[in-house]
This record gives C-alpha cells, sequence and structure tokens, in this order.
C-alpha cells in the first residue's frame, strides 16, 4: 500500500494555537513543569463538549509528535531536525521572524514518560554489562563514546541517551504520560489530540516509539494465583542474590531467559521450563541473518498480525559464558508444567516439583494502549503496516514496533518515518523540508 497522496494543509487546525512562548525549551526548565495546561475548562463542561471542544483551551499546536525518547524515539527526532523541523516550543518564535511571504517551518515535539534519559535502559538490571548486551547500535549522528565492557548498561546507555539529547536540543519534554491519542474529527486528513496527563496536543500526525517495556506479558495460567511463593517478571529483576537458598523457576525460551538462569545458577538451584525446544545458533549472528529476520517479522506485520520480536526469530547464539552454563546442565529444559500449585509447579508427566520463586521470561507486548481511540487493530489481532505507515492511518507512524524492534532497525524506521511524514505534510517551500541541517559531530 502506496502513502496517501494528498498532503494536511498546515492551517487545517481549529483549535487556537496556545502561548507557545511560556514554554521554554526542554534543557532549561524542569522536566516536571515542561508541559502545562494553557488554562482549562470544568471537567464535566469539557466531556459533554467532545474531545476537539475539550481541548480547545488547554491545547498546544505541532506538526509532529513523537511518543517516547527511547532509541527510536530520538532516532525520529534526529531525522525530523534534519529536514528543517524546529521544536514546537520555539515554532511561534521561528514563525515570527521568518519571511513574512515563506511558509513557516514545520514543527516537532517529543513527549517521554520517563522522569529522564535512556528509555529502557535505565531499568535494566545491574549485571548487564556492556559486553554481554546484545549489539547496541549508535544513534544516528553522534557514535558513542568509548565503551568500558563492565559498565552496567543502565548507566552508560542513559548517560549516552542524555548527552545525545543535550547536543542536538532536542526538545524532550519529561515526564509526560500520553494517555490518549484520539482524532480531532471525522476528517481523515485532519488533526490528532494527544491526551497527556500534562495536558492535550495538536498534531497533524504521531509517531509512536513506545517501545514495548512497560507492558510485560504475564501468561494466564492455571493456578497462577494458588503459589504462596513469589512470582516475578524480568522487568522486575534486580540481582541473583535476592534468591540466594531458594529453588527459581525460570519459564521461557528467550535471550533474558537464559541470561538469567546463567547468572542464577551461580547463587542457588534452577529449574527451566519452555513451550517450544529452544532453537541455538552455533555461528555469529551476521548481516544476511538479520535480515531475514526481520523479513520474517516484517510479513507478520503486512498482514496485520501480531508481530514477533525479531529476536525470537534469531534463535538463541552460543557464547562461551551459556556453553559453560550448558556444561553444567542449567539449561537441562523442561517441557512446560500443566498447572501452578502453592508450593510448587505439577509437571507434565504429572509429577511434583518444589519451587520458592517463578520467573516469568515471557517477554513483552507494544505498549500502544493509548491508541486505543484510532481502532487501528484489525481482525487478525495485529496492525496492519506499511513499512513504519499504520495502512489505515498514515498520520500515525509506528517505529519499534515489529521489524523495527532492533536497535538498527529503530534508527532506520525513524528516518523512513521522518521522510514519510515530509511527504505526507507538505509544503509550498521545498527548500524548507529537503534542506538538510548537518550532524552534529560530523
Amino acid at each position: 500500500m502506496s502513502e496517501s497522496a494528498a498532503t494536511i494543509p498546515r492551517n487545517a487546525a481549529t483549535v487556537p494555537a496556545a502561548d507557545t512562548a511560556a514554554v521554554p525549551a526542554a534543557s532549561a526548565v524542569p522536566a516536571v513543569s515542561a508541559v502545562s495546561a494553557v488554562s482549562a475548562e470544568p471537567a464535566v463542561s469539557a466531556e459533554r463538549a467532545g474531545p476537539a471542544a475539550a481541548a480547545r483551551a488547554t491545547t498546544r499546536l505541532a506538526d509532529v509528535v513523537v511518543v517516547g525518547a527511547g532509541q527510536a524515539g530520538l532516532s525520529a527526532a534526529f531525522h525530523l531536525r534534519r529536514r528543517g523541523f524546529v521544536p514546537a516550543t520555539d515554532a511561534a518564535d521561528a514563525a515570527d521572524a521568518a519571511d513574512p511571504l515563506s511558509t513557516p517551518p514545520l514543527s516537532y515535539i517529543v513527549l517521554d514518560a520517563e522522569r529522564g534519559p535512556g528509555g529502557a535502559w535505565q531499568h535494566r538490571w545491574n549485571s548487564l554489562r556492556m559486553a554481554t548486551v546484545n549489539g547496541i547500535h549508535d544513534l544516528p549522528g553522534i557514535a558513542k563514546p568509548q565503551i568500558d565492557p563492565n559498565e552496567p548498561s543502565s548507566q552508560m546507555l542513559p548517560r549516552y541517551f542524555a548527552s545525545y539529547e543535550q547536543q542536538l536540543e532536542l526538545p524532550v519534554l519529561r515526564p509526560v504520560v500520553v494517555t490518549a491519542v484520539r482524532r480531532e474529527d471525522d476528517d481523515p486528513h485532519g488533526r490528532l489530540l494527544i491526551e497527556t496527563d500534562a495536558g492535550t496536543w495538536s498534531a497533524r500526525a504521531v509517531i509512536n516509539a513506545t517501545g514495548t517495556w512497560t507492558k510485560p506479558f504475564w501468561p494466564s495460567y492455571p493456578g497462577r494465583s494458588d503459589f504462596a511463593g513469589r512470582q516475578l517478571h524480568v522487568a522486575d529483576y534486580v540481582s541473583a542474590e535476592e534468591f540466594a537458598g531458594e529453588h527459581v523457576v525460570v519459564v521461557g525460551g528467550g535471550i533474558s531467559a537464559v541470561q538469567l538462569l546463567e547468572e542464577i545458577s551461580h547463587v542457588t538451584a534452577t529449574s527451566w521450563f519452555t513451550r517450544r525446544e529452544p532453537e541455538w545458533r552455533d555461528e555469529e549472528f551476521d548481516s544476511q541473518a538479520g535480515h531475514d529476520a526481520v523479513a520474517r517479522v516484517e510479513e507478520r506485520v503486512r498482514l496485520g498480525l501480531p508481530p514477533q520480536s525479531v529476536v525470537a526469530v534469531t534463535g538463541l547464539i552460543w557464547s562461551p559464558v551459556l556453553r559453560a552454563a550448558a556444561a553444567r546442565g542449567v539449561f537441562d529444559r523442561r517441557p512446560m508444567f500443566s498447572r501452578i500449585e502453592r508450593d510448587g509447579v505439577r509437571l507434565a508427566d504429572g509429577g511434583f516439583l518444589h519451587a520458592d520463586v517463578i520467573l516469568w521470561a515471557t517477554g513483552f507486548r507494544a505498549a500502544l494502549d493509548h491508541l486505543a481511540p484510532l481502532k487501528l487493530r484489525g481482525p487478525g489481532g495485529g496492525i496492519v503496516m506499511d513499512k513504519t505507515m499504520v495502512a489505515g492511518e498514515p498520520r500515525v507512524h509506528l517505529i519499534g514496533y515489529g521489524p523495527s524492534a532492533s536497535t538498527i532497525g529503530a534508527n532506520r524506521a525513524g528516518r523512513d518515518a521522518a521522510n514519510s511524514l515530509v511527504a505526507l505534510l507538505g509544503s509550498d517551500d521545498p527548500q524548507r523540508v529537503t534542506g538538510q541541517q548537518p550532524e552534529a559531530g560530523r
């Protein structure tokens, strides 16, 4: 499916511009107060008036709102900036300074729910060091600094992201939680309302880059509520030492499962359960394998099926550390148990295994609940995509979703989304949207 040939006119807003001068640049204001409502109508009358009218008194304008400031969101911000977009916080000043006969510059803003830079990386367990983390691709335009392989990724990568935001002066407002994105009206070329816990934005397009970390998947399993021990997801994992002296059952067949099994097995007894026999790779993950994996994931999203992660289709790669763990019997995998009981799990063969802890390494789902008002999901349970664009809603792009979930994929997706939106939003001044800004550090 090709992108819509129609462009969204810049003056399509029915929402009056807020006093953007009242919102200073993101780097110069405390994060909590970065976005604030200009004024507010009583809640009851706002609800009766409908989403468009309710937003008018509190709404700020941007051409593009990027939701999320992890790797994918920062990549999108970089490419929007490079294509001539200006921060929405500065757009009014830029328009005032421009030639009155020229078209004002396109604007963008990045809304991030986290309290600081780093995306999901700031929440990873301390033992996930730069030497053991899966390959992290550079953010576009500014390479990673020299890496200490022993430094926790939860420290190094947030520091890198913070420096990146600062050097490029990206307009990231945080913490701002996006609660809903909805159409302002029935006009397919109209504006979108982005509702947050700090006011409402009106945009001509949205790039969603919210990732998966905030939506861990907990499978529904017989007897799960009966278990007297501790249950946690890998998203809540801190360190192996907290399990000393306990028997830990790990459920899941992905990279996190094997990494944590290896780590915890040095401290206490573990058992591993998966639905399917894990697939292991002896060779290093090369570019061809990556291309094949992305193609498989991309095919699913083209069909409107829920995406698999790229990692899910690449298999597990043997490393010296994992081979040593296998030699100790750590990866002696068992078929999935039939149910959970008070003090352990009932095995598939009818036997019983005592457990103190169940660690669910069962992955994550795309954090897209705020997009529910747009009704993007199809009958297959997923969202039909045309590259980064939602096939049925060209004003919405999803990056860090499906085939762009890897770090290098997220960078490419950010570029593709920015280029697509330049074409969609249109301009009377081709130079403004095609002129390339120099990359920082180059």
